[in-house]
């Protein structure tokens, strides 16, 4: 029988947890630096022979209490225990036909009331459905494209201009996949998942390691061609009004060299405004 996402998703993530980090003894030879199937399922309370027919696919429906477990004993964050009930089918996916394209009008106008903020919302395939001017000028016009997934991938420019673009990288998969999950029948993202598994080894590497989480508060560095290095603070929302839509903020920490960065970033795009 072939391996389902279930059992993909559980071989990745026990690859990923050492036995000193869940207090077992690290003996013997080891394929992988993680843990060995017998070790997940001791922590989980489950027989050795259930486990292994879940990761090779031939039981692909275990109890809340046993994914609870699993959860636990992988020592998954809240937005990978999600993941990983929705995997089980005990958890709520999106199934929508696609995530709305159309951006709140009384949104769009709150964007373009902060010049001194980029703020940009994307969909579940990390595509910009609407920015404002500051953040324009920010992705440099997305001269590459509008899909953030793609300008990290795939723009040579990306690994300059994120300065720790690995970080970027395994954090943007890692979100990318949490909304695979919600909604894996959505054509954009399938769309999206098949160009960059061609085009992008590093991509691909991530892809596997099956790590899924939300973006939340955090520090982004960028090195921008026109006004130097920016360190930003992101804060991520949901769209309450348009589900699979999230807002993303940015701003810097007052008085901040990056806050008079960001201040002179909001001039060149209030002047190229003005040209245009």
């Amino acid at each position: 029988m072939a391996r389902s996402e279930l059992g993909d998703f559980l071989a990745a993530r026990r690859s990923q947890v050492r036995p000193d980090e869940v207090n077992l003894p690290s003996t013997g030879q080891r394929r992988v630096p993680g843990l060995r199937r017998e070790e997940v399922a001791l922590l989980a309370g489950v027989s050795v022979d259930y486990y292994v027919r879940l990761e090779q696919g031939r039981e692909r429906t275990p109890s809340a209490q046993v994914v609870d477990a699993l959860a636990a004993a992988l020592r998954l964050a809240e937005d990978g225990r999600e993941h990983l009930f929705r995997l089980a089918g005990l958890g709520p996916r999106t199934r929508l036909a696609a995530v709305p394209a159309r951006v709140d009008p009384s949104l769009l106008q709150l964007m373009s009331a902060w010049p001194d903020n980029p703020a940009i919302v994307y969909n579940l395939a990390y595509d910009v459905l609407a920015s404002n001017a500051i953040a324009d000028a920010l992705f440099h016009d997305w001269a590459h494209s509008r899909n953030l997934m793609h300008v990290v991938f795939t723009d040579p420019a990306a690994r300059t201009f994120y300065r720790d673009w690995h970080e970027v990288a395994r954090n943007s998969v890692a979100g990318f996949r949490l909304g695979y999950g919600k909604n894996p029948d959505d054509p954009r993202v399938r769309q999206v998942l098949a160009e960059l598994l061609e085009r992008s080894p590093e991509f691909t590497e991530l892809w596997t390691g099956q790590d899924a989480r939300g973006k939340s508060l955090a520090h982004k560095e960028f090195v921008h061609r026109e006004v130097g290095p920016l360190t930003l603070t992101m804060q991520t929302f949901d769209v309450r009004s348009s589900p699979g839509q999230e807002l993303v903020v940015y701003h810097a920490e007052p008085g901040s060299p990056s806050s008079a960065a960001l201040a002179l970033l909001g001039s060149l795009a209030a002047t190229s405004r003005q040209e245009t």
